[in-house]
């Protein structure tokens, strides 16, 4: 288990890194939204995401509710494909949130 790091690439750019599970998220996770304030445009980049599972989920839908509430555009880029798989399941991969890259090979 790794634990989890959200880094600060720019003001309106962070990458999450390690792991995206209810081991991982704590109390301090949950309070930190911090990062969502102050910019109009957030992109949450999810390459460094090693595991993840609901609570993952549940952490994205709770950044969605906040950057709503603040009026703040929030996109996460390069999902794992185990936690697009939990939002297609409950119809969350639908949002606007949530950007699919094509392969480019």
């Amino acid at each position: 288990m790794s634990s989890l790091n959200i880094i600060k690439q720019s003001p309106q750019h962070f990458v999450i890194d390690g792991d995206l599970t209810f081991a991982t998220i704590d109390k301090q996770t949950l309070k930190s939204f911090s990062f969502l304030n102050g910019t109009k445009e957030v992109t949450i980049d999810l390459s460094g995401v090693s595991s993840t599972d609901s609570a993952g989920l549940a952490l994205m839908i709770e950044w969605i509710k906040y950057s709503r509430h603040n009026r703040t555009q929030l996109t996460f880029k390069n999902i794992p494909e185990q936690l697009l798989n939990l939002a297609k399941l409950s119809g969350f991969d639908q949002s606007s949130h949530f950007v699919v890259q094509a392969d480019q090979s």
